[in-house]
């Protein structure tokens, strides 16, 4: 496995947000973490980015135990973190904001980018404050690109944004999943997430409790209901 988190726990002072938290990501899989708000979906992002450092248990990233290292290192292990608050410089250009984030060894150079985000070679001479939510959100995913990631990591990546940007984000998710990138998606919207993942975590109260392939939790109105409340509809 690219990515085998085992037996995680986190804390916010001391509130045990994660008990146990294990989920696993193989190359080129895209992999959703679901569940209702305060379930420790931005936790577990978070613990293995080093953000908020696990307390006990393992990370291995590519075999190599990252838990505990400081978040900038796991960031130059290839682990690239898209927070829920997209974390651009909005006192900078689109452009400033890739060529920042430029890795020489990269695959992934400004042309790549604006490629599959149209919308930033538009407004490549604006500001990141100009920018709307949607584009923002294209900003810090093209951004991260930028950065060589072995693992994308996106925290909510399309809530609040228009239903035509949403369908713009998730083409450009496939196009990133194509190319061989693995994703880690923390996301509310189920039909976006049943559009782009492979496999589906659900977590409820710092716990996994359901793990299964597309298709199989698609068909399982019974754990759509449980734990995410959404009805028989979805």
């Amino acid at each position: 496995m690219m990515l085998d988190v085992q037996d995680i726990h986190g804390y916010y002072g001391k509130s045990h947000v994660l008990q146990g938290v294990s989920l696993a990501i193989g190359d080129g899989e895209l992999v959703t973490l679901l569940g209702r708000n305060g379930a420790g979906k931005s936790t577990t992002l978070k613990a293995i980015a080093g953000i908020v450092p696990p307390r006990g248990g393992r990370v291995l990233f590519h075999g190599k135990d990252i838990a505990g290292m400081a978040p900038h290192r796991i960031a130059r292990e290839g682990l690239c973190f898209v927070p829920e608050h997209r974390g651009i410089f909005k006192l900078l250009t689109v452009e400033e904001n890739l060529k920042l984030a430029a890795r020489k060894a990269s695959p992934w150079q400004l042309e790549d980018v604006y490629r599959i985000f149209p919308r930033l070679r538009e407004r490549r001479r604006n500001g990141g404050a100009q920018l709307s939510g949607g584009e923002q959100q294209m900003l810090a995913i093209g951004r991260a690109l930028m950065n060589h990631p072995r693992l994308l990591m996106l925290d909510e990546p399309v809530e609040g944004l228009a239903p035509v940007i949403v369908e713009e984000i998730v083409a450009q998710l496939k196009v990133i999943k194509a190319a061989g990138v693995p994703i880690l998606l923390v996301e509310q919207n189920l039909e976006v997430c049943m559009q782009l993942a492979d496999r589906h975590v659900v977590i409820e109260q710092g716990r996994v409790v359901y793990t299964g392939g597309n298709e199989e939790f698609r068909r399982n109105d019974a754990v759509k209901d449980k734990y995410l409340g959404v009805g028989l509809t979805v």
